[in-house]
């Protein structure tokens, strides 16, 4: 059976590694229609098949009890969800929990970062694929560059303790905005992650075609600035490169060039429920019913979870040569 909340090693897979960190997403649903993310018409999970933001409030207690010091909150857009700060808020005050975060496109932090930052969220990614406008609406399909902008500039002067963008750059559409959103970045005293576009779900374009890997865009930055190794880690798969003489720091996630499950830590929870072992496996086991099952008493929660951690696999199996894609579900469905 599972060990009390003060033996903290209780999540360990049989690869030996320590999970300390979810993902949680708390909606399918937002305001974008991102090319690499969402087709144009989604059709998005009735309201029953999501998780209540009481289960998902225990849900996170009962993983903080087991050791996960980490969360992250997702979507979709997660600011979209109806009432989210309330979950926010009860997350914030659990004991044992050192670090709650937040991705999101940016378009609600103009409003919400204040409250957000009450509630005890201490850092926020946010996506950023374009500063071009016209461009931006490209990507988005509905999205305000402007918009997003203020959002960042909000979040700034709230006071988060890291602010960080995520741009995820596709050959042909904005692959030549590397420098420009490096240097955004840097003028902003923001960090920077360059993501390489993961073949999840079936979008319109040829993700082999627009494929740009991360070592590309390395060496084009450092012929710009002499970028220093760096050992500084935000808890995910991110390898970082410093700004010499500035705030900021460049990662790069890399699922293709790269492998990082040799030190994964983390686990993500669809808005359904579903725990997600690997973000490119489609093997998950299915909490709701857990939760719903066994709605007063978490034992049995806790054990499923202790028994899913051992299957956790090795490694995800991304290959951009295929025909259809390894795993079906959208980025949005699991959580960005």
């Amino acid at each position: 059976m599972y060990k009390s909340a003060l033996f903290p090693n209780v999540l360990v897979d049989s690869y030996g590694r320590q999970i300390d960190y979810i993902r949680l997403s708390i909606t399918d649903r937002c305001d974008f229609r991102c090319v690499y993310c969402m087709t144009e018409e989604m059709t998005f999970l009735a309201r029953e098949d999501v998780l209540s933001l009481e289960e998902y409030s225990r849900l996170v207690k009962v993983f903080v009890e087991l050791g996960v010091r980490k969360v992250r909150i997702t979507g979709g857009e997660p600011l979209m969800r109806k009432n989210a700060l309330q979950l926010f808020e009860a997350i914030g005050r659990l004991p044992g929990l050192n670090e709650l975060v937040i991705t999101t496109n940016g378009s609600q932090l103009e409003q919400q970062a204040y409250a957000l930052k009450q509630a005890g969220v201490k850092r926020v990614n946010i996506s950023l694929d374009s500063l071009n406008a016209t461009r931006f609406r490209k990507i988005t399909r509905v999205g305000d560059l402007d918009k997003v902008l203020r959002g960042i500039a909000v979040a700034k002067q709230v006071g988060f303790e890291g602010i960080k963008l995520n741009s995820l750059l596709m050959r042909g559409i904005n692959d030549d905005e590397a420098l420009d959103l490096a240097a955004f970045a840097i003028s902003q005293d923001l960090d920077i992650s360059f993501i390489e576009e993961m073949p999840l779900g079936a979008v319109l374009h040829s993700r082999h075609a627009s494929y740009v890997s991360n070592e590309q865009t390395l060496t084009l930055l450092r012929a710009r600035y002499d970028l220093i190794a760096s050992t500084a880690t935000s808890g995910g798969p991110a390898r970082y490169w410093q700004v010499p003489n500035k705030k900021t720091k460049i990662g790069f996630i890399s699922p293709h060039s790269h492998n990082f499950c040799e030190s994964c830590n983390r686990i993500r929870i669809s808005c359904q429920g579903e725990l997600h072992l690997c973000l490119g496996q489609e093997n998950s086991i299915n909490l709701r019913a857990m939760l719903r099952g066994h709605p007063h008493d978490d034992a049995p929660l806790k054990q499923a979870i202790i028994d899913s951690i051992q299957v956790k696999p090795k490694g995800h199996d991304f290959d951009l040569n295929r025909a259809t894609p390894a795993v079906i579900r959208f980025m949005s469905h699991t959580g960005g």
